[in-house]
Formats: structure tokens, sequence, C-alpha cells
């Protein structure tokens, strides 16, 4: 018999997806044929599967953590916001529509049909299923229909356990807040909780924990840790942490405002040799060596935001003194003189200028191209890989200087004076030998190697040493 464990939290960024990937590792050393599940998961980094779907980047980090390819099965609906009030809603990795608040929340039924089908599946393959719950349980305007949290703890009659973030503070009002909250068939299902990322002497934490014990008559079931320096890709919140060194080149990265997939800069920021930093609203791009224009999933509401806060000049005066500018996806199209969405996909029907460095127009379409893909780069014949997560079609001039030869197809665009480079590839930092020749390119004459899957591997296995030490794992993994 499957057990299904549910980890949920008593707000965004408790630590559920970190939990999760954590316990995931744990049980695979015990032998145990384990899969990662989130119900339902709103967040712009997303994934490509094997088969060509989308799911949460989260999830596909828990699978590597199962020591599994990513499925959509493991993240059946996906959630990514388009607006403050709408999302494109993705079923079993297919773009389904876009649909307002109140349209998805009368949706909902029909969402967990699918949710419920794909969890019936891993439950067929898999002895331990360990499912991660979204925002809060305690969230009573999301409690009608609800298919991301208790839920879906009901429907599957699954045993649940809550993860608060100590490092916030409040975590005694946060944990008994929630329960207090909870229906009483779902307060019973609460196993116990997890109190994460503790800094200090445990024993001044005990008081504390005895009266929460007493006070739900739920178990603590372990105080984790804060882990300094663990790195996981992230669901969708921004880590500005750095690593820099003297000899460091300078990569700036303006954040817009519907940024997507920005996990594309994570090895740059573990790189030594590189001095990454994300620019916010209202802050002027600095003078650096490379500027990378990322992912977006409003692309014409980004050209308008990345003008708003003049980013547009700031990248003007960058190319004239020589600098490097790379465009991902979205940032990618920005770079062209024109973006059409005559179907209305990412917002309102119409078109916007581009910024006119690539002679090239993209028209965005119903159909999303998503797919893995690999290949080399045109200039120097450098292995590259990535995915592919866009709904537009680029064309004109710029393209017959394409940056790389994919096995199916060329991909992206070189300027005539080697300063820009557009691409629609995610991911393409993590092959090493890209990496390098775009790095090399930015201007670092002799590129440090970087052992990215490794440095993942690691930091998946200190976490899930961290929780092994810390948690009551045999209670966990009671029915």
């Amino acid at each position: 018999m499957t057990l299904t464990l549910m980890i949920q939290g008593t707000t965004s960024d408790a630590g559920k997806s970190v939990t999760v990937a954590g316990l995931c590792r744990v049980f695979k050393r015990r032998g145990l044929k384990v899969a990662p599940f989130k119900p339902q998961n709103m967040a712009l980094n997303s994934a490509v599967t094997p088969e060509g779907g989308e799911i949460g980047r989260a999830q596909a980090v828990q699978a590597q953590a199962c020591g599994l390819l990513p499925h959509t099965d493991m993240n059946p609906v996906l959630l990514k916001p388009n607006s403050d009030t709408g999302a494109q809603v993705i079923i079993h990795g297919k773009a389904l529509s876009n649909m307002d608040a109140q349209d998805y929340h009368n949706y909902k039924k029909r969402a967990m049909s699918a949710v419920l089908t794909s969890h019936q599946r891993l439950c067929e393959q898999y002895d331990v299923v360990v499912v991660e719950g979204a925002g809060s349980p305690a969230e009573i305007n999301l409690r009608a229909n609800d298919i991301a949290n208790m839920g879906f703890a009901e429907a599957v009659d699954c045993p649940v356990v809550i993860v608060a973030d100590i490092d916030r503070g409040g975590v005694f009002a946060h944990l008994v807040g929630t329960l207090e909250l909870l229906s009483a068939t779902e307060q019973a299902r609460v196993k116990g909780f997890i109190i994460n990322r503790f800094r200090g002497d445990i024993a001044l934490l005990q008081p504390g924990l005895d009266w929460l014990e007493e006070r739900t008559g739920k178990k603590v079931l372990g105080v984790v840790p804060y882990i300094h320096d663990l790195h996981l890709e992230a669901e969708d919140a921004i880590n500005k942490q750095q690593c820099v060194s003297e000899q460091a080149i300078k990569i700036a990265v303006p954040v817009l405002s519907r940024i997507s997939n920005h996990t594309d800069v994570d090895v740059l920021r573990l790189h030594p040799q590189v001095d990454l930093c994300f620019i916010g609203k209202g802050e002027a791009i600095p003078p650096c060596d490379l500027i990378i224009i990322p992912g977006s999933k409003s692309t014409r509401r980004d050209l308008d935001y990345l003008r708003s806060n003049n980013w547009d000049s700031d990248i003007q005066k960058h190319l004239r003194y020589g600098g490097k500018v790379l465009g991902i996806c979205g940032g990618f199209q920005m770079l062209g003189k024109a973006v059409h969405d005559p179907q209305g996909i990412e917002g309102d029907a119409g078109s916007s200028n581009g910024l006119g460095f690539l002679n090239m127009e993209t028209t965005l379409g119903s159909e999303k191209t998503l797919r893995q893909v690999s290949g080399k780069l045109i200039a120097s014949d450098a292995k590259i890989s990535g995915y592919e997560i866009h709904a537009g079609i680029s064309s004109g001039p710029a393209l017959d200087r394409p940056f790389a030869n994919l096995h199916t197809h060329n991909d992206g665009a070189r300027s005539d004076d080697g300063q820009i480079i557009g691409s629609y590839l995610h991911g393409l930092f993590d092959e090493s030998e890209t990496r390098n020749e775009l790095l090399r390119w930015a201007g670092i004459a002799k590129v440090d190697e970087l052992d990215y899957t490794s440095i993942i591997e690691s930091n998946i296995d200190r976490l899930a040493d961290c929780l092994e030490a810390h948690l009551d794992i045999s209670e966990l993994l009671k029915t």
C-alpha cells in the first residue's frame, strides 16, 4: 500500500519545497520508491519534462532528489500568472486557457479530477508519494473547492505535517493559528509540526516546544536548523545571495514584473568569477560587463515595465560603452523590433515596439512550444542543451545569424557586432561548455570549471543529512 504524506506550510516560503526535496532523498536512501507530487502550483519558474509537458521547477528538483526524470503527473495543475488577477492554466503539462481568478475558482472541481488521476497513477508505481501543499491551508477565502491543501488531503485521506519558518518570527502563533482555523477532520489528520530554519541553542526553544505539544496535542516532529548556503532552484522567490571574488565580471539581471525561469542564472550566482546582481524596480542598471534580460510570462507588459524603469536607456548606454547583452526567451523577443499578440495570448491583443537591437519580429500564438533540446553553438561548436517554453514565433533577417544549431532547428540570433545574443533556451548556462563560452564572450579570459550538477546533488544530500539528523523519520513513515 502506497504511503501518501503531505507537507503543508503556515505561509508561503515556509520551507515546503525544500522539506519535500529533502524527504524524497531520505526515503530514496532507505530503498523506497518515492515520487514528489504537488496538486496545484502557482509559479513562473517551470520545467519541461521529457515527454514535452510543463511543470513547476520545484517538482523537477524534487524528482532529481528521487533519482527520477520529471513527469507531468508530479504537478498536474500549474498556474502561471500573467496579471494580478489572471493566469494561464496548465493541466497535465499542457496549456488549457487563460482564466481570471473567479473563472478558475469555478473550474476547480474539474481540476481536482486531473489531480486525483495523477495521484492515482503515482500510487500505482511508488511506495511513497510526498506531497507539497501550496501557500497555507488556513487561507479562508480559498477553502471552497480547495485542491491544493486540505481539500486534497481529505479527498485521498492522507496524513499532513505542517511546516513553519521560525526565522520569520511568530512561529508558535503561525502553527497554533493555522491549526485552529482548520476543521475538526482536518485537524485530526495533522500528524505534527516541523519547525524550520532554527538558529541558536535548542535548549532555549524547548519550553516553547513543550507548550506547543501540550496546547495542540500534536507532536513536534523535529526542529531543522538554518542551513547556510543551501542552494536548490527556487519555486518562485529570487535568491539574491551572491558569491563574489576580486576577479569577477559583473552581470546585471533586471527583475521584470512577470519574470519567469530566473533559475536560468542560478549557476552564475554560484560561479566564483561572477558578480551577479538583480536590479529591482526604480534601480538603475549599474556599469557591468553583461546584462541578461530574462524570460517573461507577459512580454509586452514587461517591455512597458522595462521602459518605465528607464532600463531601455541603461541598456543603450551599456552597449555604447562596449557591454554585452543576452536575452533569454521573452528577453530575446524584446530585443527585436516588435512583439505582436493578435489573439491576446498574454494580455490585451495588440502590438508593442521592441528594443530594436535585432532585426526581427515576434508573433505570439496559441500553440506553446515545449521541448528539451540540445546541439552546438554556431560560433564555437560547444555543446548546448536546455529547454524551450514559449508561445511566440520569431522571424526576420537577424535569425540568419543564429546562436545555436540544435538537432531539429536553429536557435536564437547574434548581432553583427557580436555584442548581442538572443536565445529561446532556458537552462543554457547549465551546460559547462556553453557557460564557459558565454563567460569568455562576456569578458573572462580563463574560465574556472564548475560542476553544477554535482553542486545540486551535494546540496540535496546535505539537506537530506540534516533532515535525517533532526526529524523523526520513523514517525513520518508510519501510516
